[in-house]
C-alpha cells in the first residue's frame, strides 16, 4: 500500500493565459483581497510548458513557456504558500518534441526510432498487411482496441529516403501540405515554362482545397507527376500527439528528468495524462491493461517518491468497470469524475439517491480524491455508466436512462458533444458533454451556489475552475472557430482582467469565495465526515474537527440552503443562501 496522503484546501485551476494575458495576471488575481485565503493548491494547465495544439497537451519540451510563464511567477506563488501541481502528459509528445523531430530528419538511423511505436512491428505477425502500408490487426486484436477517433490510431510518417512507416497516434494527428513553388520544379529536365505553370496550378488547386494529389491528370506533363508528389510529399508537415513506447528505456529516461524538472518547478502533485493508454500488448486491450499499467504506475511512483511528488492518476472509464476502485485501492489518489453528473443529476431531479451512493462508497473505501464541477475538458458521462464484465453486468452510478436524458438537457441548454468510436469507425458511446456548468445547470445562479457547496463538503480536494467561479456561460464561438475539434473552447474563454474585476463585484462569485475561504481555512474540514439522514430531495453533511464544526442543509428541490460554521474561537456563523 502507497501512502498518499493530499494536502488539504481549495484548488485553483487555469491555464495561464486564462485570466489576462499570462500567468502573472493571474497570480495578481490570487492576491486580491476578496480571494484572500480562498485557495491554497494551484492546478496550472500545461501551456505552461512548450507546446503547440490541444491547448497544452500536445508537449513539445518541459520548459518554461517564456511568453506566459516566468521564473519570477514561480518565486511569488512559493512565497505565498501556494502548493503547485503539474500535468505529465505520459501517453504521447508533440510531433515537434525533439525525440520526433529527429526521427522525421535521421529516419532508420534515428537513436529515437523507438522513442515512440512503430505500429507495424508492434503488430508483426498479429495481422494481414493492408495496400496503405501497414498491418490491420486481427479481427479479435481490432474489437479490444479503445479508440479515441473514427479511424486507426496511426499517423504515416516519411523518413528522409522517401518511405512511409506508421506510427500509433492515439489522439490528435493532422497532415499539412505546403503549396508548390516555381522553385520547386524548374529544375526538371525539358519543362517548359507553360509546363511549370499548368502544374503549379493543377497541384496548389488540390493542396489549397485539402483534396488529393496523388493521381492528378497533367496532360502533356505526365511523366512529371510521380517527381512532383514525392516533392509535396517531401515538405510535408505534422500536427499530432505520438504514442510513446514505454518498452524502451530512453522513454523512462525522460520521464525521469521530467518528473525533476517539474518538482524544480515546485511542483508537489503532479496528474498523469492518459496514463491508462501507456501499455500496449498485443491481445490486450490498449486501454488499463494489467499487469503492465501497474507495473509502470508503480515504477513511476518509485521515481515521483525520489522528487517528493504525489502521483494522480487520471482515468475516464464506466463507473462499471471498477478501475477507480482499483486505483485507490493501490494507494492513489483519484479523480472525482463521477461529481459532475450526480451533481446535475440531484440538482435536476431534487434526489440526493445517487449522490449518497457515491458519497457513501467514499468514505466506507476511505477513497482520496479531487472533485470538480467544471474543468478545462467535458462534463464526464461516460463515467457515470455500467459496463458487462466477464463476471457479468456491473452497475453504474446513474442508469442508463438518467445518463440520457442528463446529457439532453445539457445539450437543449447548448452543450456540445464527444463520443468515442469502435474500430469499425462507428460511435459507440457518448464521451462527454461541453458545456460551462453554469451553462449546463441552465445558467441558474442559486443552483450553481448549491452545487458549489455540496462539492466543497464533499470528501477530497476541492478543485475549481476559473470559469466556475465567475458563473462563465457557453462560448460558442470559440467553439465555432476551433472547428471539428473546436467542442472543448466552448469551456475555455479568455477572461480580461476588466472582466474579472467586474465579476468580482458579482454576488455569486462573492457568495462562492465566501464559501471557498470557509472550507480553505476552518478546522472541521480536517477532521471526520458525517451524513445525516433527510427526506429524498434534501441533504445534509456535517465536517467536526476538536470543537470546530461546519454543516451544510440544502433543499435540491428549491435549491435553499445554509452552512453554519461553529468554533471556539469565532463562536457560530450562519452563512443564508436563501433565495429572497
Amino acid at each position: 500500500m502507497i501512502d498518499k496522503t493530499l494536502p488539504n484546501g481549495v484548488m485553483f485551476n487555469t491555464y495561464p493565459d486564462s485570466i489576462g494575458f499570462k500567468l502573472s495576471d493571474t497570480i495578481k488575481l490570487l492576491k486580491q483581497p476578496e480571494l484572500q485565503n480562498a485557495f491554497s493548491l494551484f492546478y496550472i494547465l500545461p501551456t505552461f510548458f512548450q507546446s503547440d495544439l490541444d491547448r497544452g497537451f500536445s508537449i513539445n519540451r518541459y520548459e518554461l513557456n517564456g511568453e506566459l510563464v516566468s521564473e519570477q511567477d514561480l518565486q511569488t506563488l512559493k512565497e505565498m504558500n501556494i502548493v503547485l501541481k503539474f500535468d505529465l502528459v505520459l501517453n504521447h509528445l508533440s510531433v515537434r518534441s525533439p525525440q520526433f523531430l529527429d526521427i522525421l530528419e535521421k529516419g532508420y538511423h534515428s537513436s529515437y526510432r523507438d522513442f515512440f511505436i512503430d505500429w507495424n512491428r508492434f503488430w508483426e505477425g498479429e495481422g494481414e498487411m493492408g495496400e496503405d502500408g501497414y498491418i490491420i490487426p486481427n479481427e479479435a486484436h481490432l474489437n479490444k482496441l479503445f479508440m479515441r477517433k473514427p479511424e486507426l490510431p496511426i499517423l504515416m510518417v516519411r523518413f528522409p529516403d522517401g518511405s512511409e512507416r506508421p506510427y500509433w497516434n492515439t489522439f490528435y494527428q493532422q497532415i499539412h501540405y505546403r503549396t508548390l513553388e516555381a522553385d520547386d520544379i524548374n529544375h526538371f529536365r525539358m519543362l517548359p515554362p507553360e509546363g511549370i505553370k499548368t502544374i503549379l496550378a493543377k497541384f496548389n488547386a488540390r493542396i489549397t482545397a485539402g483534396k488529393d494529389f496523388h493521381n492528378i491528370d497533367l496532360g502533356p506533363y505526365q511523366d512529371y507527376l510521380e517527381q512532383v508528389v514525392s516533392i509535396v510529399e517531401s515538405k510535408r508537415r505534422y500536427l499530432g500527439q505520438m504514442d510513446l513506447n514505454a518498452e524502451s528505456e530512453v522513454v523512462w529516461e525522460f520521464y525521469e528528468e521530467t518528473l525533476k524538472r517539474l518538482a524544480d518547478y515546485g511542483g508537489k502533485l503532479i496528474r498523469l495524462d492518459a496514463f491508462a493508454y501507456l501499455h500496449k500488448k498485443p491481445g490486450l486491450t490498449n486501454f488499463f491493461n494489467v499487469p503492465g499499467t501497474w507495473e509502470y504506475l508503480d515504477r513511476l511512483n518509485t521515481i515521483a517518491e525520489a522528487n517528493q511528488l504525489t502521483l494522480l492518476p487520471e482515468i475516464h472509464a464506466q463507473y462499471g468497470k471498477h478501475l477507480h476502485s482499483a486505483v485507490a485501492e493501490a494507494g492513489y489518489p483519484i479523480y472525482d469524475f463521477f461529481l459532475p453528473g450526480l451533481l446535475l443529476d440531484a440538482l435536476d431531479q431534487g434526489r440526493n439517491i445517487y449522490l449518497l451512493r457515491w458519497i457513501s462508497e467514499i468514505q466506507t473505501q476511505g477513497i482520496n480524491t479531487i472533485n470538480m464541477l467544471g474543468c478545462h475538458d467535458g462534463i464526464p458521462v461516460l463515467d457515470l455508466d455500467g459496463f458487462e464484465l466477464d463476471s457479468g453486468y456491473q452497475a453504474g452510478l446513474l442508469d442508463k436512462a438518467d445518463i440520457e436524458a442528463m446529457i439532453e438537457r445539457v445539450l437543449e441548454r447548448g452543450g456540445r458533444v464527444k463520443n468515442l468510436f469502435g474500430p469499425d469507425g462507428k460511435k459507440i458511446a457518448y464521451y462527454q458533454v461541453n458545456a460551462t456548468y453554469f451553462s449546463a445547470l441552465g445558467e441558474d445562479e442559486q443552483k450553481l451556489r448549491l452545487a458549489r457547496a455540496i462539492q466543497l463538503f464533499m470528501p477530497g480536494i476541492p478543485q475549481v475552475w476559473y470559469l466556475d467561479l465567475f458563473a462563465g456561460k457557453n462560448d460558442y464561438a470559440a467553439a465555432d472557430r476551433g472547428g471539428p475539434a473546436g467542442h472543448k473552447e466552448i469551456n475555455r474563454t479568455t477572461l480580461t482582467n476588466e472582466m474579472v474585476t467586474t465579476g468580482l463585484q458579482s454576488v455569486v462569485v462573492l457568495d462562492q469565495l465566501e464559501m471557498m475561504r470557509l472550507r480553505n481555512t476552518a478546522a472541521a474540514f480536517n477532521g471526520r465526515m458525517q451524513i445525516i439522514d433527510t427526506p429524498a430531495d434534501e441533504l445534509q453533511i456535517s465536517w467536526s474537527h476538536e470543537g470546530d464544526t461546519a454543516i451544510l442543509k440544502a433543499n435540491l428541490e428549491n435549491h435553499d440552503f445554509t452552512i453554519t460554521h461553529s468554533s471556539e474561537e469565532a463562536g457560530t456563523q450562519l452563512y443564508d443562501y436563501t433565495k429572497h
